[in-house]
């Protein structure tokens, strides 16, 4: 243990999802050496401890309890924080008790170890170069509704921790906000991951509906939902009414850079903007080509 001379130190120690063979060999010795283990649940937290052959004093801190906190690093002030399975401190009290000793003057450390999302984005098969992490949704009422509105609009690939038996509402009415948002795009791509590493471990991909339809009948598990990111908006192209502007501010003198900018303006990319403004300035002033001829500069 890399701090065990160290006076108060709460170390977050990861847990595995399912498969026991997934903890590290750091956090069991961080576990053996440790003044007291908090958990989440002591029934839970004490199976693993038996089968790790690790007998340590198990205390209750979770959402309802996490006042307790100050007591119980007065008490253990060498504590180990595990949560019901992967590392704690995402989605669970593990972060509040964090905080907590930090302002106590506390030493903190958080083990790399097992976490539910990370496989599962890559499991989903969706772009995995950018995404954003978004936990538990709100269960109901107008927080929830704008929560899923802003995770359809987002570009990157969302990560939602869904419960068992609103994972079909979820899934039904992301497709009815992604349909809403680009109607003219194809159906959003998802994926469905559950019970990761332990036995019955499932991922189902597909669209929205493909996979709404799948999870009707009910589903169990823990459960991670991988969404993609919204597609592009389609970019504006030239049209006459482009053409017919660019000839006209052409026409009265205007500069290339400036009739650029002003079909940027319009919506065009600026590839774009100056292909058109530069046939414009080319049809309004002909020029006859020769050893002497240069296209005009545009500065950007």
């Amino acid at each position: 243990m890399t701090t065990s001379e160290a006076v108060g130190c709460v170390w977050l120690v990861p847990t595995p999802l399912g498969n026991l063979g997934d903890i590290t060999l750091r956090a069991i010795e961080v576990l053996r050496n440790c003044d007291a283990v908090a958990c989440e649940d002591t029934r839970r937290s004490g199976q693993l401890l038996t089968h790790l052959g690790i007998s340590r004093p198990l205390v209750r801190l979770d959402a309802h309890t996490m006042n307790r906190a100050p007591g119980i690093l007065e008490q253990y002030p060498r504590l180990a924080y595990v949560s019901d399975a992967g590392t704690p401190g995402i989605s669970d009290p593990g972060a509040e008790l964090l905080r907590m000793a930090l302002e106590l003057g506390h030493r903190a450390e958080v083990l790399p170890g097992p976490t539910a999302f990370v496989p599962a984005l890559i499991l989903s098969g969706l772009d995995s170069g950018r995404f954003t992490f978004e936990g538990f949704l709100p269960r109901s009422g107008r927080e929830r509704r704008e929560r899923l509105k802003a995770v359809t609009e987002r570009p990157e690939t969302s990560l939602i921790y869904e419960s068992p038996h609103r994972l079909h509402a979820t899934l039904t009415e992301l497709a009815a906000l992604c349909a809403a948002h680009r109607p003219d795009a194809p159906e959003r791509q998802a994926s469905v991951t559950r019970e990761l590493s332990k036995k019955f471990e499932e991922t189902r991909r597909g669209t929205l509906t493909e996979l709404a339809a799948h999870f009707s009948g009910g589903v169990k598990g823990e459960i991670v939902l991988v969404l993609a990111g919204a597609p592009e908006q389609p970019r504006p192209t030239p049209d006459a009414d482009h053409s017919a502007q660019a000839e006209a501010w052409a026409s009265e003198g205007k500069p290339l850079r400036e009739i650029r900018e002003l079909l940027q303006a319009a919506g065009l990319r600026k590839n774009d903007a100056y292909e058109l403004a530069l046939r414009a300035l080319q049809g309004a002033a002909p020029q006859k080509r020769g050893a002497g001829h240069q296209e005009p500069y545009d500065p950007d």
